[in-house]
């Protein structure tokens, strides 16, 4: 009996990634389901893993390079795809300003910088990059985007044209932004950022006050960012005629976005809907018996965006039944029935503490695959 099991799964965070999550499932529901023929879809929400998803589903190649680190002070490893022939880059702001680059004591948004995202977008455009997706999200920065465009060119300048040092407090003091020796390739290329931030750049749902005090800022800081990235966006309008400051999105990767859509041709998405579209997600569907999804916990809060529950919607809309696996399930998953989701299963087999969880994911998830696919293939007898 041939049935078709598409596996679009995200991550299960220190666990397995989404790759890895989509091969556990696979050889599980091989073992439980005679015949059956699966597709694996590794997942991604436009943050952490949305490099590695889309170098896997599209048969790409990873980019390793040293570059400058998010205090600026010391170079970091960081990676970066490239798929479509190598025209399309895909770059995570995670990899080069992470806030897991740098220890709690050492995360001071006044001063950290995301210059090293900027090398690695001049990498991607020396290796011929036409097309850039840059996922927006774990960043330790708050610099507006600035640091990206310093290290691809552009002068952010005081009012005595004096070039400003790296870090969004100073912007506060900038005046004029010189884009005249902007890398001119920039131009021509496509620029989409992927995230499901939709916070302005400025104010109380701002990137300083929302996501500033996880990055290291005090108060006062908050208070000093907030003003630096106002006078951000006023010398943008001001110097390159774009309104930045209150669109929707803008705020994402301490200001990342707003940067973006200042200084190129960027169009922001949703992230997830973003990662179903590069991969054909809806295709792969089409003609499926069963679709699979899942990352490490599932529950109320899955239908506000996350990964499952945009590949619950896609195979809801193709009339596919849709079942979730968890690392953990939390609160109120009873309300995922009515929002595309057949059933929903957790791993966990045993009490135990988190360490010796994570250690055994693989065959947790494996285990719960196969437990799925035997009721499936039983039902059909």
């Amino acid at each position: 009996m041939r049935k078709k099991f598409v596996i679009a799964a995200d991550s299960f965070k220190e666990c397995l990634t989404a790759p890895e999550a989509c091969q556990a499932m696979a050889e599980g529901i091989k073992k439980g389901f005679p015949g059956a023929e699966t597709v694996l879809a590794p997942m991604a929400d436009g943050g952490e893993g949305t490099v590695e998803a889309l170098v896997a589903a599209k048969d790409g190649r990873i980019v390793k390079d040293t570059v400058m680190g998010p205090s600026g002070h010391q170079e970091v490893e960081a990676i970066f795809g490239l798929v479509d022939n190598d025209q399309t880059a895909v770059i995570e702001t995670a990899e080069a300003s992470g806030i897991a680059l740098l220890a709690k004591e050492e995360r001071k948004p006044l001063t950290t910088t995301s210059y090293g995202t900027g090398q690695q977008i001049k990498q991607a455009l020396d290796l011929g990059a036409k097309r850039i997706i840059i996922g927006l999200g774990g960043s330790v920065t708050n610099d507006g985007g600035a640091g990206i465009f310093q290290a691809l060119g552009a002068r952010f300048l005081d009012g005595n044209g004096e070039e400003l040092p790296l870090g969004g407090g100073a912007l506060e003091r900038l005046a004029k932004i010189d884009i005249g020796t902007l890398d001119s390739r920039l131009k021509d290329v496509q620029v989409i950022a992927a995230s499901d931030v939709t916070n302005p750049l400025t104010g109380e749902n701002g990137a300083s006050a929302v996501f500033g005090p996880q990055k290291g800022a005090s108060e006062t800081d908050v208070e000093k960012l907030d003003k630096a990235l106002h006078n951000f966006a006023n010398v943008i309008k001001q110097d390159l005629g774009k309104d930045v400051e209150h669109l929707p999105g803008a705020g994402a990767a301490g200001g990342i976005g707003a940067g973006l859509m200042a200084f190129s041709n960027c169009e922001l998405k949703n992230g997830a809907e973003l990662v179903i579209d590069e991969i054909g997600l809806k295709d792969k569907v089409a003609d499926a018996d069963y679709v699979i999804t899942g990352e490490g916990k599932i529950d109320f809060q899955t239908k506000f965006g996350k990964t499952p529950f945009a590949v619950a919607q896609v195979a809801q809309a193709a009339g596919k039944p849709t079942f979730a696996i968890g690392g953990s399930l939390g609160d109120g998953i009873d309300s995922l029935y009515d929002a595309g989701f057949t059933a929903i299963f957790g791993t966990i087999s045993q009490p135990g503490d988190l360490k010796e969880v994570l250690a055994h994911g693989k065959e947790n998830v494996e285990r719960t695959s196969e437990n799925l696919a035997r009721v499936l293939y039983a039902g059909l007898q």
